[in-house]
C-alpha cells in the first residue's frame, strides 16, 4: 500500500510523526512555553500538509472542483482547532485575529505567490476561469458587509450595538445558507472535470487524514495552553500572533498545494483550491465557529476593529480586480504579496 507514495512523501509523513512526537514529549517533559509554541506551530503546519496530500489523493477521484474543495475544507482543520480551543481558553483576540488572518493570508500572501508562480509557468501570464473568482468576490462582499454594519453599530454605540452576538449569530445563519447554496451551483456548474487517476489507495487517504485530524486536536491544545507565556517572552502581541502566526502555520496547505499546482502549470486547480479556501473562511468557517462560540462563555461575533475591516473591503476589491478577469501577470501577485507585508506589519505594532 505505501509503495504508491513518492520517496520524498515518505519523508515528510516521517518528518511530520517525528515532529507530532516532539510535540507531545515536550509537553509531558514540562518543557519551556516558548519551545512548545514554536515546535507545535510547527508542527500545525506539517500536519496541515498531511491534511492536504490525503485529501488530493481523495479527490483524485472526482476532478478539480471537488478537489479544491475538500482540500480547502479539511485543509482548514488544524486551525479550526486552534480557534476552538482558543475560545475555551478565553484567548477571543488569538481566535478572532486568528480567523481574520487566515483570510487575508489565503487572499493576499497565498494567491500572490501563486499568481507570480503560474504566471512563470504560462510564459508571463496565468489563465484560469473567472467564475470562481468572481464568485468568491461575491461571497466576501456579503460577508464583509455584516462585519462592515456591526463595526459602524458598534463605533457609534447605538442600540444595535447592545446585540452584537445576537445579530452575528443571524448573521452566521444567513452566511451559511448562502454558502450553501452556491456550493451546490459550483458543483452542479460543470465545473468538476475529469478525475484524475488515483495514485494512493483510498483506505490509505482515509487512514492518514483521521491520524491527522486526531493528532492536530492534541496539537492545537497544546499550541493554545503554550500562547501567553510564549508571546510574553517573545514580545509578540496576541494580535499578530494570530494574524500572522497561527494563520501562515494553519494555511500551509495553501502555500504548498496552491504553489506546488501553480507551478505544475494546472492554473485552475491552483485557483480553485486557494479561492475556494478565501471563500469558505469568510462564509463558512467564521460563520461557523460564531455558532459554536455560543456554547461557550467566550462568543464570537463578527465585530472586529474598525483599520481590518478596512483592510477586508481593500482586500476583495484587490482580488476581485486582478482575478476577475481570468488572467493575472506577476507584478500583480507580488501587489498582492506586498498588501499582505503592510498588514503584517501594521499589525506587528499593535
Amino acid at each position: 500500500m505505501l509503495a504508491s507514495i513518492t520517496v520524498r512523501e515518505r519523508w515528510l509523513l516521517a518528518i511530520v510523526a517525528m515532529g507530532t512526537v516532539a510535540t507531545a514529549a515536550l509537553q509531558f517533559a514540562h518543557a519551556p512555553d516558548v519551545a512548545i509554541f514554536v515546535v507545535a506551530a510547527f508542527g500545525l503546519a506539517g500536519l496541515a500538509w498531511v491534511v492536504s496530500f490525503a485529501t488530493e489523493a481523495v479527490g483524485e477521484r472526482f476532478g478539480p472542483a471537488l478537489t479544491g474543495v475538500l482540500q480547502s475544507t479539511l485543509g482548514n482543520l488544524p486551525e479550526l482547532f486552534v480557534v476552538l480551543f482558543a475560545l475555551s481558553a478565553g484567548e477571543l483576540v488569538v481566535a478572532q485575529y486568528s480567523v481574520l488572518g487566515s483570510i487575508f493570508a489565503n487572499a493576499l500572501l497565498v494567491l500572490g505567490l501563486v499568481i507570480v508562480v503560474g504566471a512563470r509557468a504560462g510564459n508571463g501570464l496565468m489563465r484560469f476561469h473567472s467564475r470562481l473568482p468572481k464568485d468568491t468576490a461575491t461571497l466576501l462582499f456579503l460577508a464583509i458587509f455584516i462585519i462592515a454594519l456591526l463595526g459602524l453599530s458598534n463605533n457609534v454605540g447605538d442600540r444595535a450595538s447592545e446585540h452584537q452576538v445576537e445579530i452575528s449569530a443571524f448573521g452566521a445563519v444567513i452566511l451559511l445558507g448562502v454558502y450553501a447554496l452556491w456550493l451546490t451551483s459550483y458543483l452542479r456548474g460543470g465545473a468538476s472535470g475529469p478525475a484524475a487517476r488515483p495514485r494512493v489507495p483510498l483506505v490509505l487517504s482515509i487512514g492518514l487524514l483521521a491520524a491527522s485530524g486526531i493528532a492536530a486536536v492534541f496539537v492545537a491544545d497544546w499550541f493554545v495552553g503554550s500562547l501567553d507565556q510564549a508571546i510574553e517572552t517573545l514580545g509578540i502581541s496576541k494580535q499578530f500572533t494570530g494574524l500572522v502566526i497561527v494563520a501562515i502555520a494553519g494555511n500551509a496547505v495553501e502555500n504548498v498545494v496552491g504553489i506546488t499546482l501553480a507551478h505544475k502549470g494546472q492554473s485552475d486547480l491552483s485557483i480553485s483550491v486557494v479561492e475556494n479556501s478565501v471563500a469558505q473562511i469568510a462564509v463558512f468557517l467564521f460563520p461557523a465557529i460564531v455558532l459554536i462560540s455560543l456554547l461557550f462563555e467566550t462568543h464570537m461575533t463578527f465585530v472586529v476593529p474598525g483599520v481590518y475591516v478596512g483592510a477586508l473591503l481593500l482586500m476583495a476589491i484587490s482580488v476581485w480586480q486582478i482575478t476577475g478577469d481570468g488572467k493575472a501577470a506577476p507584478f500583480e501577485g507580488f501587489a498582492l504579496i506586498g498588501l499582505y507585508a503592510i498588514l503584517a506589519v501594521l499589525t506587528f505594532y499593535e
